[in-house]
């Protein structure tokens, strides 16, 4: 049992830095980004993603420095993931920062482009391209809404007619009880 465990602590670890070299790989990307705007929200998705998969085998990782008996590795283990949390909040800082300084580098080149007065032709077509991309964003939303208010209207319908069923057997159940049990005469 000792070596499964130990195999599966070597296995998170090697996944924990291979997402966290993932991570910073992406969150450079972000630096070098120079646009559009769709290329960042692209990339920031990706991130959203591998941090994800980061906290997720951290947390498996300490599920499996709790599950040590020893108390000198589980306290290893367990400094360990303090350690990969710690990297895991200096790299969300980093993507902040990272996102910040793309967006304002996006801002200036939009700014100067308008300035210049760049082609109306290729403005228009970004525009549409962006309202539908936009449009395509709500339309998702809203289906998504959507089926987690279809989802809701059913539990409650389930709801509803187990509390009928409930009321309807508690309501035979009192009835039996009410009516007077008449012996026969003979």
């Amino acid at each position: 049992m000792a070596a499964s465990q130990d195999v599966h602590v070597r296995i998170c670890n090697q996944e924990i830095i291979k997402f966290d070299l993932e991570v910073k790989a992406l969150i450079q990307d972000i630096r070098d980004c120079s646009g559009p705007l769709s290329a960042l929200t692209e990339l920031n998705t990706k991130v959203k993603e591998k941090f994800q998969q980061l906290r997720h085998r951290i947390q498996e990782l300490e599920q499996s420095a709790k599950e040590q008996d020893k108390e000198s590795e589980k306290q290893a283990l367990l400094q360990e993931v303090e350690n990969h949390k710690k990297q895991m909040l200096s790299n969300q800082t980093s993507w902040r920062k990272a996102n910040l300084t793309c967006k304002i580098a996006i801002d200036n080149l939009e700014k100067a482009e308008l300035l210049q007065g760049g082609d109306l032709l290729r403005q228009r077509k970004t525009t549409k391209e962006s309202l539908a991309q936009t449009s395509s964003a709500i339309t998702e939303s809203l289906m998504g809404i959507s089926r987690m208010m279809s989802q809701q209207v059913q539990q409650s319908e389930e709801a509803m007619q187990t509390l009928v069923h409930y009321s309807n057997r508690r309501k035979e159940k009192q009835s039996k009880q009410l009516v007077p049990q008449v012996s026969p005469c003979v």
